[in-house]
């Protein structure tokens, strides 16, 4: 049995210690101490944003982004387009937590000039989510293709992350669309992380024949990243009345919504590496570090929290915990690491639910400093 943790935090500014309330099969992490200084500097390179959402950055060093009320935008040297690369009319809708969300650039953008989008739309009068494939010409874009559609969408739990896997697979996070029992319907698009080949068309080893399914059992989960040491995949889950989640996914794996959720267990179901107990981070986007002082380093971007984590795992175990900017930028919804280690962090203090200042909402970039 691998190992689980229920945390507790007592959250302040940088690094301040969090608290294991208890543990099970293994010794307690290790506890930040005292507040230490961050190794990167900090700077807004985009402000006045209306909810970003997801970030990508080509080669040629263009950050692409999205807005949750329909539109993807390019900051170019240093500067941010007024005109959206491209803008969603009808069907699509922006409505609670759906609207534009995920992003993700092809492989081999240079070329091909791909970029991928999740965004929620209207049916009749029913409610869902789909992902696009666009196609970028001179920082205008165009849909191409429709990869996945009818993935069951509301006002709340749309999931909407969408990363490509070093498999060179599309994964997509899906929420449970306010309807528990779908995250436990293998036939259901809802409540799921989704695997699919950047084409639109099914991988012949994914768990269940012929269905994009690759894990199941999920409440909201709205990061995944990769961990560069061994390849491991894991996500972030927003939970019920806190009972947030850090899940390590396995191809096939049930993860238990609404079964099952902290430390409670089932037969055949797979609890977190790591939750949230009483308290509730809301995490969304997160991002393997493969570079500079924060290399190894799983941070995960918390909005009810307000704070970033930074997360030192062994195998599945949690050695150690800090909290970083605890209510310094209000909500935040993605990190983004850039192939030269520069770190970007999505502020969403403008999604309803958050207190924006005048500048809400940012994008702010932390460079590495020289040793």
């Amino acid at each position: 049995m691998w190992k689980r943790w229920i945390i507790c935090l007592a959250m302040h500014v940088i690094l301040v210690p969090v608290v294991a309330c208890e543990a099970m099969d293994a010794e307690r992490p290790a506890v930040q101490g005292q507040a230490q200084a961050v190794p990167y500097e900090t700077k807004v390179i985009a402000d006045h944003l209306d909810v970003p959402w997801a970030i990508d950055i080509a080669s040629d060093g263009r950050i692409f982004f999205t807005e949750r009320p329909g539109r993807v935008r390019v900051i170019q040297e240093g500067k941010l387009r007024s005109e959206p690369l491209i803008s969603f009319p009808a069907p699509f809708i922006s409505e609670g937590e759906g609207g534009l969300l995920g992003l993700a650039l092809d492989p081999q953008f240079t070329v091909n000039h791909y970029l991928y989008v999740y965004h929620t739309y209207v049916e009749g009068d029913q409610v869902y989510n789909r992902v696009l494939r666009l196609r970028e010409e001179n920082n205008r874009a165009a849909i191409d293709k429709v990869l996945l559609d009818k993935i069951p969408g509301s006002g709340i739990h749309n999931g909407g992350r969408v990363k490509i896997g070093p498999d060179q697979l599309m994964y997509i996070t899906t929420g449970d669309a306010r309807v528990p029992q779908l995250a436990q319907d293998r036939s259901s698009l809802a409540g799921k992380i989704l695997r699919i080949r950047l084409d639109g068309t099914i991988p012949a080893d994914n768990p269940f024949p012929g269905s994009p399914v690759y894990s199941w059992g999920h409440r909201n989960p709205q990061g995944i990243a990769w961990n560069p040491v061994n390849g491991l995949l894991y996500s972030s889950e927003h939970g019920q009345s806190a009972h947030d989640e850090i899940n390590r996914i396995q191809s096939g794996a049930n993860y238990g919504w609404p079964a099952i959720q902290g430390d409670q267990q089932k037969e055949g179901m797979t609890p977190p590496i790591l939750h949230s107990a009483e308290t509730t981070w809301a995490p969304s986007g997160m991002s393997f570090i493969t570079k500079g002082p924060w290399v190894n380093q799983l941070l995960v971007a918390n909005l009810r929290g307000m704070q970033l984590q930074k997360i030192t795992l062994d195998a599945d175990r949690v050695k150690e915990i800090a909290v970083l900017w605890q209510g310094e930028y209000g909500r935040l919804r993605d990190v983004f690491e850039a192939k030269d280690g520069t770190l970007y962090i999505l502020t969403n203090n403008r999604d309803g639910r958050g207190t924006p200042i005048e500048e809400d909402d940012r994008i702010i970039q932390l460079i590495p400093k020289q040793p």
